[in-house]
Order: structure tokens, then C-alpha cells, then sequence
């Protein structure tokens, strides 16, 4: 039995949802000067331990967001649209949704630790504060239109 096609929401309702995550990520962020912490940490402020800490939160970050775009993309590149739902039996997906999983997590906590550590905001702001970063970056990230290519098939 083939499962039914996602539901497709209107532009204007998904850029709502999208933006109830957008706008508070970036009030928080601006707030709490979450990015400007991070960068004086980053180059150098905490001493070496610090900076690394931050260089892998920074990598981390940069991968989940790699691995967010590309499986967005998968219909593009692949020119069938893979089943979601039933992800651990997609080749693909099978192996990009673990990872994806793992760089959200670290890249989460190793930013908390970091930010925690190092920076004047401490462990209950910078819990606040990487929280908000994801949620600005995951609502924008949920911005970006994906065309589907004529005749895309959907994988079973």
C-alpha cells in the first residue's frame, strides 16, 4: 500500500509557522548578544580550549545546516521525492537523518558548554541563547523554497 502524498500547506500559513520561530530567535539572540559572545570566544578570548571548543560547535553547527539543505534538496538532486516518514528504509536517508540527529545534539551541547564556560552569559543564558540560534536558524532554513522538479517520483 503506498502511503499518501505529504500535505502541502499554502505559502502563507508555512511562513507564518516559520516566522513564530524566526522572530523569537532573533529577539532573543540580539538580546542576549548570543553571536557576539561566541565570536569573542571564537577568536581567541577564552584561551586555546575555548577557541577550540567554539571552532567545533562552529563546525557542527555548519554541518547540520549542510545536511539540513541537502536533505531538503534530495528530490533535485535524486529526481524522486524520497518518503520521510519511512526514513530508516531510504538508503539515503538512513544514513544522512543519524547524522543530521548527532550534529544537532553536539553541535547544541558543545555551543552550551562553550558559551557556559567561556562567556559572560553562563549556563542558563547560554542554554536560552544556543536554543534561540537553533531556532532562528532552523526557522530560516524552513524559509528556503524547494522546487520540485517536473516529474519527480515519489519513492516508495
Amino acid at each position: 500500500m503506498t502511503p499518501p502524498p505529504p500535505k502541502r500547506v499554502p505559502w502563507s500559513q508555512h511562513t507564518l509557522r516559520q516566522l513564530k520561530l524566526v522572530l523569537p530567535g532573533a529577539a532573543i539572540t540580539y538580546y542576549l548578544g548570543t553571536f557576539h559572545e561566541f565570536l569573542w570566544i571564537f577568536n581567541g578570548a577564552g584561551g586555546s580550549l575555548g577557541r577550540t571548543a567554539a571552532l567545533g560547535a562552529a563546525i557542527l553547527g555548519f554541518t547540520t545546516i549542510v545536511l539540513f539543505i541537502y536533505v531538503l534538496m534530495m528530490p533535485l538532486i535524486t529526481g524522486e521525492e524520497p518518503n520521510y516518514q519511512s526514513w530508516r528504509e531510504s538508503g539515503v536517508l538512513s544514513s544522512v537523518i543519524p547524522l543530521l540527529t548527532a550534529s544537532i545534539v553536539f553541535g547544541w551541547l558543545l555551543t552550551v558548554i562553550t558559551l557556559g564556560q567561556w562567556s559572560s552569559l553562563g549556563y542558563v543564558k547560554g542554554v536560552i541563547g544556543v536554543s534561540a540560534v537553533y531556532a532562528l536558524t532552523f526557522g530560516l532554513l524552513g524559509l528556503v523554497p524547494v522546487p520540485k522538479p517536473a516529474g519527480v517520483k515519489r519513492k516508495a
